[in-house]
């Protein structure tokens, strides 16, 4: 079972369900869980020196290729909401990412995202291998993220279980 104080989890910040995340059945729309799932991932693209401010320096970014969401319990307007991420895998050029949601009060999983992201050269538009130094710090960070998320978590594909 999930839990918000794993190790090998790189905290990768929070934030509040915002009134305007809010759909008509009074929980937040499966839309914003992207939405603050992605401040997540900038987290971590910040910690990986592959942020904002690398944007502007190396006229390269990070681009998500793919991106899988699973909702575990509702949240509601108001709620604190704690990521935690772990980098899954990793290549030159591309850091498979699983981030987990939690309700930073009441501890329990939220929501979960598997992202798939790409380094892109912005010039070219197109993929371009990961600078030396950013590859060193993905492949610390991977170190420090090891660990085993269960095979229910990752990987999932949708499909309607028959028996």
């Amino acid at each position: 079972m999930a839990s918000k104080n794993d190790p090998g989890w790189f905290e990768s910040g929070g934030a509040a369900v915002r009134p305007e995340w809010i759909d008509y059945n009074g929980h937040m729309n499966v839309g914003y869980y992207l939405v603050a799932f992605d401040q997540a991932t900038e987290a971590l693209c910040a910690h990986l020196g592959v942020g904002e401010a690398y944007r502007r320096k190396a006229d390269a970014s990070m681009f998500v290729l793919e991106a899988h969401v699973t909702y575990d319990q509702e949240v509601r307007e108001g709620a604190p909401l704690m990521f935690r991420t772990r980098i899954v895998d990793h290549d030159a050029k591309r850091i498979h990412l699983f981030h987990r949601m939690f309700h930073a009060e009441e501890g329990y999983l939220a929501a979960t995202n598997e992202l798939m992201c790409m380094h892109v050269d912005l010039a070219a538009r197109r993929s371009a291998p990961f600078p030396p130094d950013v590859v060193e710090r993905v492949r610390e960070a991977a170190i420090v993220h090891a660990g085993d998320i269960p095979s229910t978590d990752i990987n999932r594909r949708i499909a309607i279980r028959r028996g």
